[in-house]
């Protein structure tokens, strides 16, 4: 018989299906989320299905957005000519939380992983390879993370964009190897970004 009732072992059960979030941790979101007022528990509700209803991908970059295109992509003060190409959108939030990068992003939502059955034709390649058909873009700085089907995915585009005459730049080494860019200090990442080399 579960210690809970059914209502509150249902709300553990949904929030244990996040990922990260254990069966201990979502019992104690469950039951702080029970023990808010109900004007925070009716708000966080609506935030939920708000994001969920409103977001979509933009146009563009593939990010997520509220419009046709995101922010960044319709940002006229933004370089458009340098395109940094990343794994996921926290991938993204990562570089714009460092100030330091003032171009535009391409989100490829994931990387090259056979072992987990996903190939190019997965990723959103084929929108970043659209982008480059016109000669603006001078630049694509590769940012996947530092581990094996980063690298892969990396060398990769870099075989497709090469012949393009586009500039195919990776990001430095200070990127923790086998690490996720979501979590790395904001230093780390702009000297990675400011000793990337060509691929």
């Amino acid at each position: 018989m579960d210690e809970f009732s059914s209502p509150v072992s249902n709300l553990i059960g949904e929030l244990s299906r996040l990922p990260g979030i254990g069966r201990k941790s979502a019992q104690r979101l469950a039951l702080h989320i029970i023990r808010m007022p109900k004007e925070q528990t009716r708000a966080l509700a609506a935030a939920i299905t708000d994001a969920r209803e409103k977001v979509r991908y933009c146009s563009c970059c593939g990010g997520l957005s509220d419009g046709e295109l995101c922010g960044i992509c319709q940002d006229p003060a933004r370089d458009h000519s340098t395109i940094m190409v990343v794994e996921e959108d926290r991938d993204k939030a990562a570089y714009e939380r460092t100030r330091q990068f003032k171009g535009v992003y391409h989100i490829l939502q994931g990387v090259i992983s056979p072992l987990s059955g996903i190939s190019p034709d997965d990723l959103k390649i084929r929108e970043l390879m659209d982008r480059l058909k016109d000669d603006t873009v001078k630049e694509v700085i590769v940012a996947t993370n530092p581990t094996v089907e980063g690298e892969t995915t990396a060398m990769y585009l870099s075989r497709l964009i090469k012949p393009l005459g586009v500039k195919v730049t990776r990001i430095a080494n200070g990127v923790p190897v086998g690490g996720d860019l979501e979590y790395v200090d904001e230093v780390t990442l702009a000297r990675a970004l400011e000793g990337r080399t060509m691929l």
